[in-house]
């Protein structure tokens, strides 16, 4: 008898398989190196804010005021290297994630303090952020920036028979290290298991003794983190700061972690179902593009997904209810 995948990473990888199987057919351009290294490099910040992000959903939070966070250290992160002198990668890396954090922390004490619910707190940050950085700024981008800012730093590169280059450069690098750490932050560490406790039973969690003030610290500050750098890397990628480049990217980020098997209502979430999620958003964008299709159908594919992963985590707190009230 054929039993079917019940994990969410194994329907998402035959899922992917299928679409880059009917893409391979549809077009002419998907099934190439370059277009799949081109893939992995654009996709690279989506991975590295899907990460932060599912440390979040672990912890049974929600943050949506991620990707203008990360607009905002951009700007912070470019005005400070430029203050100095210039300065270099770590000084950058250091001033993003230090700011990015901060950031996660303001929504961390207004949800923990205020008892505030979390998407509450994340869309009024959100609009606070974005509101902050364009009276600020202006709406002005920042082109110029120091040399090793915008110098493309390749580790492989490979010319293909067809004349294309593959490359992988600093954003996919960037993007392996902050999947390694989140990795060992939730499966190695003790900090990870009380982080899944948190999000499955909150009120359980507080009883044996877990710190819930210093779960949201951490998990709303990781985020913070990850989206400092991924905004750097996002900055490096495009060679400019612009104020709404990521205006809208958390959509799809969340999109792609509830994909992935993340549970809206916490406690459940991988780093392998997280990227898978993200790799088929991206598969499903780029083909879209390569086939011609309008990007605002790629929109109503995101919303479908958000709104269906809504509808199954309030069934599933439904039947966890019901079954502890027949307990």
């Amino acid at each position: 008898m054929l039993r079917l995948p019940r994990s969410p990473e194994a329907w998402l990888t035959l899922v992917i398989i299928g679409m880059c199987l009917i893409l391979g057919v549809a077009t002419d351009t998907f099934w190439t190196l370059a277009n799949a290294f081109d893939l992995l490099n654009a996709s690279a910040i989506n991975v590295i804010f899907a990460v932060g992000l599912l440390v979040v959903l672990i912890a049974g939070g929600i943050d949506i005021s991620f990707a203008v966070a990360a607009s905002v250290v951009q700007y912070v992160t470019a005005l400070a290297v430029m203050q100095i002198g210039g300065g270099n990668w770590p000084i950058a890396l250091l001033i993003a994630a230090l700011v990015g954090f901060g950031l996660g922390a303001i929504n961390a004490g207004l949800i923990h303090y205020f008892r505030i619910i979390s998407i509450v707190v994340t869309i009024a940050t959100f609009n606070a952020f974005f509101g902050f950085l364009m009276f600020f700024t202006r709406g002005v981008s920042i082109y110029n920036l120091p040399d090793w800012w915008l110098d493309r730093i390749i580790f492989f590169e490979h010319e293909t028979a067809s004349g294309d280059f593959i490359e992988i450069r600093l954003p996919a690098v960037v993007m392996a290290v902050m999947v390694l750490l989140t990795w060992f932050l939730i499966n190695r560490f003790n900090l990870g298991r009380q982080l899944f406790a948190l999000g499955d039973n909150p009120d359980g969690a507080q009883r044996i003794g877990i710190n819930v003030a210093g779960m949201h610290f951490l998990a709303y500050g990781w985020l913070g983190v990850c989206a400092g750098i991924g905004g750097l890397m996002q900055a490096h990628y495009v060679q400019e700061v612009v104020p709404n480049a990521l205006y809208g990217r958390e959509l799809d980020v969340l999109a792609a972690v509830v994909l992935g098997g993340a549970r809206l209502g916490g406690g459940k979430g991988t780093i392998l179902g997280a990227i898978l999620g993200v790799i088929l958003i991206a598969i499903a964008e780029n083909g879209l593009n390569l086939l011609g299709v309008s990007p605002y159908a790629f929109k109503m594919v995101v919303g479908a997904v958000i709104l269906i992963a809504i509808t199954t985590s309030n069934l599933d707190t439904r039947g966890l209810l019901s079954r502890r009230q027949r307990a």
